[in-house]
């Protein structure tokens, strides 16, 4: 069973920047694409970017312009450069595949204080 895990997380003041990592334990097959979510406290996990097996990328609004995706494909690596935070980007992100996810990862803290 492939395991993601989202690392890079941290405590940062507005303004400030991170780059999130998702690591696979083994070859994904069979996606279409990867995408990042997030969790803030007491809400709903919600969708923020993806990046298709072609390199398309897609941001919800509340990212695009701040956020990067991208991905190392030898490495089975996907990152999430996070520019410009906010103080409503504080949520544990995660990461998993498009269409059909895989079981979640515990996923990765970011704080953001004024």
């Amino acid at each position: 069973q492939v395991q993601l895990v989202e690392s890079g997380g941290g405590l940062v003041q507005t303004g400030g920047s991170l780059r999130l990592s998702c690591a696979a334990s083994t070859d994904i097959t069979n996606i279409d694409a990867m995408g990042w979510y997030r969790q803030a406290p007491g809400k709903r996990r919600e969708f923020i970017a993806r990046i298709t097996t072609g390199g398309f990328v897609y941001y919800d609004s509340s990212v695009k312009g701040r956020f990067i995706i991208s991905r190392d494909s030898a490495k089975n690596t996907w990152y999430l450069q996070m520019n410009s935070l906010k103080l409503e980007d504080t949520a544990a992100y995660y990461c998993n595949s498009l269409p059909s996810p895989l079981p979640w990862g515990q996923g990765t803290q970011v704080t953001v204080s004024s």
